[in-house]
């Protein structure tokens, strides 16, 4: 059986490193384009990318999944059964009737909650306890064909969307293996989505990304975690961007006095961190990043003496 794996980041190499130790006969891999990055742009491939080339895989990086070219050139492999984790494009119809097995999918949630881009995110953003991998086979909707399999992933207070994003494509990676033996015999589950049920997890932006103080110290505990390690989430001091990459979890923060005070006050600093009013109570900032400057413990950023009590965030 040929098996063509589509995949771009981290999350994905697991299971393509899976399917080979495994032995399965992988022909090639389908990967998003190079791109630059950091501040000097140098043209990065993808973790996937490098993941196949470490075991002379054949890789095809189409601009557009869609387009006639790249349709033509992922048939020149002859797929039996394609798998996909993380591609990153929707993949058109021709794609997913190229292969007898079908198309398959591993998503980052318990389906049919969180379709789309950012599940994992939003799913700690928005103070869910549990997530977990979803095995599916894809359609021409946004994640919405047949479910094959589950597999449930506690979120714990200490995770990030770092570390879940670690555990989900463990647990992805340990799913493919248990069903494909089942889906190549043709006695796998094929389980219809109640779209009822539904909910949608649309990509992160900037917007996401910023704190709001009027929030409860939960929600902003959830919603920093959620951004981290991608993106961090933001607040305004001193006209600039102040970004905070940790916040302690709520229920081990002392409030100090905080009662007429504006939600973003600066209410403390201390060795325990930046204690910041809430809309119900305040929470601890413990890793925090001024405008132009590196990622630092809130400890190291107070010893500067730069920011007062009283301070408001915005």
């Amino acid at each position: 059986m040929n098996i063509v794996f589509m995949g771009t980041p981290e999350f994905a190499v697991p299971s393509l490193e899976s399917l080979l130790k495994e032995g399965y006969n992988v022909v090639g891999v389908v990967t998003q384009p190079d791109r630059p990055q950091g501040r000097k742009k140098v043209l990065t491939p993808t973790p996937v990318k490098e993941a196949a080339l470490k075991h002379g895989l054949p890789v095809l990086q189409p601009q557009r999944m869609r387009s006639l070219e790249a349709v033509e050139e992922l048939a020149t492999l002859k797929p039996d059964l394609i798998v996909t984790a993380a591609y990153g494009q929707i993949l058109p119809k021709a794609v997913l009737d190229l292969p007898q097995y079908g198309c398959l999918n591993i998503h980052g949630s318990l389906l049919p909650k969180y379709r789309g881009g950012a599940p994992i995110q939003r799913s700690i953003i928005n103070g869910e306890k549990e997530t977990g991998i979803t095995l599916m086979y894809m359609a021409e909707g946004l994640d919405t064909g047949d479910m094959i399999a589950k597999s449930v992933v506690p979120i714990e207070d200490e995770d990030t969307s770092g570390s879940v994003f670690e555990k989900l494509s463990v647990a992805g990676a340990k799913l493919l293996l248990e069903q494909l033996p089942l889906i190549i015999a043709g006695t796998a589950d094929r389980i219809p989505q109640n779209h009822e049920e539904s909910t949608y997890a649309s990509n992160l932006s900037r917007d996401d990304e910023r704190i709001d103080w009027t929030a409860s110290s939960r929600e902003i505990f959830n919603r920093v975690r959620g951004l981290v390690p991608f993106a961090g989430g933001f607040t305004i001091w001193n006209d600039e961007v102040f970004k905070v990459w940790a916040v302690a979890n709520p229920s081990e923060v002392l409030s100090s006095a905080a009662s007429g005070q504006a939600p973003g006050t600066v209410l403390d600093l201390s060795e325990r961190g930046i204690e910041v009013k809430t809309g119900d109570g305040s929470v601890l900032l413990t890793r925090v990043q001024p405008a132009g400057k590196k990622a630092m413990e809130a400890t190291e950023f107070i010893r500067g003496g730069v920011m007062k009590k009283g301070t408001v965030l915005s």
